[in-house]
């Protein structure tokens, strides 16, 4: 990234990981696809603050690969790149190890 994007809070920014054609080698339209819900974490927040100023720090870190809903966040183009801003609590799963 040429420019840096760094989220407040329990946010983080997530590159969405590339759409793939059908196994069937059929590829779909971009409104027919449904987008893909996978991605790699880019930038963390500093976690979240509770009623007493208590900060939690994030559980996810970046380079993680997670799992979010569907119709979270809020998308965001930098640099011909789509990022995808989010909560933590949309985040689903980390992937892998």
């Amino acid at each position: 990234m040429s420019k840096k994007i760094k989220p407040l809070g329990n946010r983080i920014v997530v590159k969405r990981q590339e759409a793939k054609t059908t196994k069937g080698g059929i590829l779909l339209p971009e409104t027919a696809q449904e987008k893909p819900r996978q991605g790699e974490v880019i930038a963390v927040g500093t976690g979240r603050v509770d009623d007493h100023g208590k900060n939690h720090p994030l559980d996810v870190k970046v380079g993680d690969d997670i799992l979010f809903s569907s119709y979270s966040g809020t998308e965001y183009k930098l640099d011909d790149i789509d990022y995808l801003i989010l909560s933590e609590e949309d985040v689903l799963a980390v992937l892998g190890g």
